[in-house]
């Protein structure tokens, strides 16, 4: 998502509601939620923590399709400690012409989710649009599923984000949430992709559709919009969407995004998701910080969103995993600050995050063109546990004293905890209390696993190093 813009601002869309300070929202106390959530689970019923990076080639199309991935963007985020990639899609490319889906895009979706096998990073295959489509000049819908009613489109090339509000735009979305042969054919669609890599071991799950928006009302404010249209047309979609991909593919987990107005601050109108495997997928962005702001500590954003994000998913259940997250300007004096807030947060509740994006330049590339993390991303590369073979007690990361500690209970059957270790010129010790073992030497980083005996109460802690310390575990 980039900026809910001056135009929309202008023009009395964006109304008290979502402009307010949020330093006036209450922060959520971690614990009227952190037992609500669930965790994210594999098949073993291990606790998932999922960390990585959204990873897209909007820049080609056609024959050219997501040619711009490559293996090297999974061999790199394995390399730094990370086992999730956010896997943008298109509609557009994989059905160009209505009926007729292209055998060349799901060989090359294929082909990456294989090197995502090879390097063991899971993979969330996300149904993404911008600003609908081709028919504005963007991705996602194609053309042929574009129904404007002749209403205008100008194009705002300097603000991208405000072409949500064109009437043409809005409309569009209204004709793909209530219109009964499009509905058949985005379901038509998913059951394509749910068909062709439901058991790819790779996929991890499916993103419905990205930052979904809609049509504003006269006279409606935009929070009261935003709930509006998840509670009357994305409730039903995703719905209508799960059983289509059920029918093919049943265990799949399915990512739910409310719209992007989250970022305010505004909790959700979605409804409840009638799937028992079912994940929210908020994004994590601030309005202010897009438009080239500095993080500002002290209004109290990142409290806000975190109370905005977790009634939903602890009202139904459901475990979080933020889609998108990350500002344009990371080099600003406070950016420093706001990726150790931000990742403390985002940890609090969540099973994981993508951030945007795993790309090699500027702009809003993780690293450079040499795989270096560029200004404050390196904060984004900390130790975990990708995989927790029990009930976890405590889970933290102490960013000042680069420590990590998990305390689990182990399950009364034999399962290996996973940990991720980022690289570090100094290297990590890893020590455990409790009946268990690390297999793996973490010296420079790397991905040792601890076997624990059935039921022990395990407690793993991770130091980095000192400069003269010792950097294997004992």
């Amino acid at each position: 998502m980039a900026v809910v813009v001056a135009s929309v601002l202008a023009a009395g869309a964006l109304a008290p509601a979502a402009s307010a300070h949020p330093a006036s929202v209450q922060a959520a106390d971690p614990s009227t939620y952190e037992r609500s959530i669930p965790s994210l689970t594999d098949d073993r019923g291990r606790t998932l923590t999922l960390r990585g990076w959204n990873v897209e080639d909007k820049a080609n199309r056609g024959e050219d399709a997501l040619t711009a991935i490559t293996e090297r963007h999974f061999r790199d985020l394995r390399a730094n400690g990370f086992n999730f990639a956010r896997l943008l899609v298109f509609w557009d490319d994989l059905e160009p012409t209505r009926g007729r889906y292209s055998e060349r895009y799901l060989r090359r979706v294929e082909r990456i989710l294989d090197w995502a096998r090879e390097h063991r990073v899971h993979v969330l295959i996300d149904a993404h649009q911008d600003v609908f489509g081709p028919a504005f000049g963007h991705r996602g819908i194609p053309e042929w599923a574009t129904r404007t009613d002749g209403l205008p489109f100008t194009p705002n090339p300097d603000d991208w984000f405000s072409e949500y509000f064109q009437p043409a735009v809005q409309r569009a979305f209204t004709h793909l949430y209530e219109d009964p042969d499009l509905q058949r054919a985005q379901a038509a669609m998913w059951q394509v992709l749910a068909a062709r890599f439901g058991h790819h071991p790779a996929v991890i799950g499916y993103d419905l559709i990205n930052e979904p928006m809609g049509e504003l009302r006269e006279g409606e404010d935009l929070p009261t919009a935003a709930r509006r249209i998840e509670a009357q047309h994305l409730t039903p979609m995703y719905n209508r969407l799960a059983r289509a991909v059920r029918a093919k593919d049943r265990d799949t987990w399915l990512f739910v995004e409310p719209t992007p107005i989250v970022g305010e601050g505004v909790p959700t109108g979605l409804g409840r998701i009638e799937d028992r495997r079912t994940v929210y997928a908020p994004h994590f962005y601030n309005t202010a910080m897009e438009a080239g702001a500095d993080y500002d500590p002290e209004a109290g954003w990142i409290e806000a969103y975190e109370a905005a994000v977790t009634a939903y998913p602890a009202r139904y259940r459901m475990p979080v995993v933020v889609g998108e997250w990350g500002p344009l300007n990371n080099a600003l004096p406070a950016m420093g600050r706001f990726y150790r807030d931000a990742v403390d947060s985002l940890n609090r509740y969540g099973s994981g995050w993508a951030g945007y994006v795993w790309c090699y330049g500027g702009g809003y590339c993780a690293v450079d063109e040499r795989g270096r993390f560029r200004t404050n991303k390196e904060l984004t590369a900390t130790p975990y546990a990708p995989a927790v073979a029990g009930a976890v007690r405590s889970d933290t990361y102490d960013a000042d004293t680069r420590t990590y500690r998990l305390a689990y209970r182990a399950f009364a059957r034999p399962g290996v905890t996973e940990l991720s270790l980022p690289p570090s010129a100094r290297g990590w010790r890893v020590t455990v209390t409790g009946p268990a073992r690390v297999l793996g030497k973490p010296s420079r980083g790397g991905w040792p696993v601890v076997l624990a005996w059935p039921g022990a109460e395990v407690v793993v802690t991770v130091r980095e190093a000192g400069p003269h310390g010792r950097t294997d575990h004992p």
